[in-house]
């Protein structure tokens, strides 16, 4: 591979395919992060994450600073801690989404990712600490503004199941996605992914489909790693992944993406 060969633009996901399955970001992967910006790649992170759980993450942002979060609803400036660009879900839309979710699926409970924001109602079950300025309400005044990300928990359907009950309640009114199995599905815009935000990001940068390369474990990751010129899914990635992905790389526990961005710049040297 030549210096015009290596891909102009990274892409990748943050838990279960960058991260580690103990919340960490190991020293080679850093290390290969930061020689593939030096080899002259955008390097961007694009998640599921809220805007607040990329602020730790800020030595891999790069020169740009920026981040693809929420499932791609949010253009994040993480140096200046602010949005650029935002897609948020019409409240009248989401609630009634979330109304016709209710009633078919009675145990749900509802969450909401403002980009400013987090909110839930009093009886869900938070699998992370709640920020100070949580709002706890119902789900009528959790949705009276714009969101990002409506997220629906059930306490015992795995996320697979829970996604596929949705999916037909709420049809073509919004995105319906999840980022893993832990009973929890992620709704947003009408059009909002990963890949869509990716690739008016990829644009404005002057970088073509063919310059990118993606990597992912997830079923919101499918999009982004079906847009990109060059996919890779970690061994540890949902089957749906592993069935679509150009290539599989390491697991996340085994720093899979460095492996990968360490080989393509062998020849470089």
């Amino acid at each position: 591979m030549t210096a015009s060969q290596y891909p102009r633009l990274i892409a990748t996901d943050l838990d279960g395919t960058l991260v580690r399955s103990d919340g960490t970001v190991s020293a080679r992967t850093l290390t290969a992060v930061r020689a593939a910006q030096h080899a002259g790649s955008v390097f961007v992170m694009v998640t599921a994450r809220p805007p607040r759980w990329l602020h730790d993450l800020s030595d891999l942002v790069g020169d740009h600073g920026v981040a693809i979060v929420a499932n791609g609803a949010i253009l994040y400036d993480v140096l200046h801690r602010k949005a650029i660009r935002t897609r948020l879900i019409d409240p009248a839309v989401a609630l009634e989404v979330a109304h016709a979710i209710r009633t078919a699926i009675p145990d749900v409970q509802f969450a909401i990712e403002r980009p400013d924001r987090y909110g839930q109602e009093p009886v869900y079950l938070n699998r992370w600490p709640k920020p100070d300025d949580t709002l706890v309400a119902a789900v009528e005044e959790l949705l009276s503004e714009p969101a990002a990300k409506l997220l629906v928990r059930h306490p015992s359907l795995h996320s697979d199941e829970l996604l596929a009950r949705v999916t037909p309640l709420v049809g073509q009114r919004v995105t319906a996605s999840h980022s893993g199995g832990h009973g929890l599905v992620e709704i947003s815009a009408t059009g909002v992914s990963k890949a869509a935000m990716l690739a008016d990001f990829a644009a404005e940068q002057g970088i073509s489909v063919a310059e990118t390369i993606a990597f992912g474990d997830s079923v919101n990751d499918l999009p982004m790693l079906a847009w990109a010129g060059t996919s890779y899914g970690v061994a540890n990635a949902h089957p749906e992944v592993l069935a679509v992905v150009d290539k599989v790389c390491p697991a996340n526990d085994e720093d899979g993406v460095a492996a990968v961005l360490e080989e393509l710049l062998q020849p470089l040297k």
